[in-house]
């Protein structure tokens, strides 16, 4: 049996619970936050679903609308082991440090507390290899390719079927991370659909169009802003951009140095880049090949990272005199918080600034009025009017788009048994329940 505890009807507050033997064992797959609109919808983060049964937790990857409501899970009784990949083990500690200070609690003391019990309950494995869990199921990692660590969870259950959760899955196109490999069979697959109505651009033209723009402001010295998740996105960005400043330099015919300014003002995204930097293992054929040149594509000369509030103010000063054209990744992904917000109330009214969104925007966001051409923005209760160029870089998405769904639903070797889509809005689903039914498959 399967029941969804979030992410069913909406694309935040990941958490399924598959149960058998009549109910008296079950597993949770992810535990995440509700954001945006769904927020509005589930308040109340708090758990509200009985813990009995449950012997264990399956993490996909390290979002926040996947792990966000793991403090309440910990504080509601949860003790048993959490299954996830190595590097999702290293990642988790840091987003929850984060996730506790924004919703949780400021209190050293406490935050520690909590991420030692994570830690204690945290049961990495690697890929491919099958693993026995409490209640006779046994587990099989794959990997998902939507950001470093995420994850495919197969399950087989005592009776011999085999269930999968997809987690997100990834696009294929981001050089750190390794494309998401389907499993040989699935009686029953819970399906993201986040894209399920929508097609990508081409890597190439996704480049060019972040390459014209990076130009553009180089010429008119203006700000581009990017708001960016401190976890993937920026790191796909700043990958992007080293090999983006060497182009301009080789057409341009001169260097870059003291020509613009890279800044990415998020202390979480510099520590998570350090991390990217430690499991370079991990990364995906690609990026495996510029390291043979390049041991540092994630660091360039522009290159400058913010830390402290005091240091985000003075930062924030010191590009309005524009004393040189700027590139700003901070974070929240979705402007719903964080630093963005400050350089957005200041830049946002220029018509010299570039907002570039490189990835999904939930209903009720501010990034998501600010994306569809909206004339103003209410940003922190106040009223902005929006004279800056928007761009919807949607081929940087981590997430996978229809024909990626559809191309990981196919490849799957044995025939599908039945397809249930999570993680959607009701017009991405409705389109690729269709696209699947065309195809044979049936679909919940």
């Amino acid at each position: 049996m399967l029941t969804h505890h979030g992410a069913y009807d909406g694309v935040t507050g990941s958490c399924h619970q598959l149960s058998w033997e009549e109910g008296r064992s079950s597993l949770l797959v992810d535990c995440g936050i509700f954001q945006g609109s769904d927020a509005k919808k589930h308040p109340n983060p708090e758990i509200e679903f009985s813990l009995k049964g449950i012997k264990s937790l399956l993490l996909t990857h390290v979002h926040i609308d996947h792990v966000g409501r793991l403090p309440y899970l910990i504080a509601a009784g949860f003790e048993e082991p959490i299954y996830c990949s190595l590097p999702t083990a290293k990642l988790l500690p840091l987003v929850m440090e984060d996730a506790l200070k924004i919703g949780f609690t400021r209190s050293k003391r406490l935050i520690s507390k909590f991420t030692h019990q994570i830690k204690k309950l945290l049961r990495p494995l690697p890929y491919h290899s099958w693993k026995e869990i409490p209640g006779g199921a046994k587990i099989r990692l794959l990997p998902a390719g939507h950001v470093l660590g995420s994850t495919i969870f197969e399950v087989e259950l005592p009776d011999g079927k085999r269930v999968v959760f997809s987690g997100d899955i990834g696009a294929g196109t981001n050089p750190l991370l390794n494309p998401p490999i389907s499993p040989e069979k699935a009686d029953l697959l819970i399906l993201e659909s986040t894209y399920g109505d929508k097609l990508h651009p081409p890597k190439i033209d996704r480049q060019a169009e972040l390459e014209r723009i990076i130009r553009h402001t180089l010429k008119d010295r203006g700000v581009t802003i990017i708001p960016a998740f401190s976890l993937g996105r920026t790191q796909a960005l700043l990958y992007e951009l080293n090999g983006i400043f060497e182009r301009v330099q080789a057409t341009e015919k001169h260097t870059l140095m003291k020509q613009i300014d890279v800044i990415v003002d998020s202390p979480l995204a510099t520590r998570f880049t350090s991390l990217y930097k430690d499991m370079k293992e991990h990364w995906g054929e690609e990026a495996q090949t510029v390291l043979e040149t390049d041991d540092q594509p994630l660091v360039f000369e522009n290159l400058t990272t913010v830390g402290s509030h005091s240091e985000h103010k003075e930062t924030i000063n010191y590009v309005e005199k524009h004393e040189l054209p700027a590139v700003v990744i901070a974070g929240s992904g979705m402007c719903t918080g964080g630093r963005v917000m400050n350089y957005l109330k200041r830049f946002i009214g220029d018509p010299r600034t570039d907002i570039i969104f490189a990835g999904y925007q939930a209903g009720g966001t501010p990034g998501n009025y600010i994306s569809r051409g909206s004339d103003w923005v209410r940003l922190d209760g106040r009223k902005y009017t929006i004279n800056a160029d928007v761009h919807q870089l949607t081929g940087y998405s981590a997430h996978g788009d229809q024909s990626d769904l559809i191309r990981f639903v196919e490849e799957i070797k044995e025939p599908v048994g039945e397809i249930r889509l999570v993680h959607g809005d009701y017009a991405p689903k409705r389109v690729l329940t269709a696209e699947l039914t065309k195809r044979g498959y049936n679909v919940i």
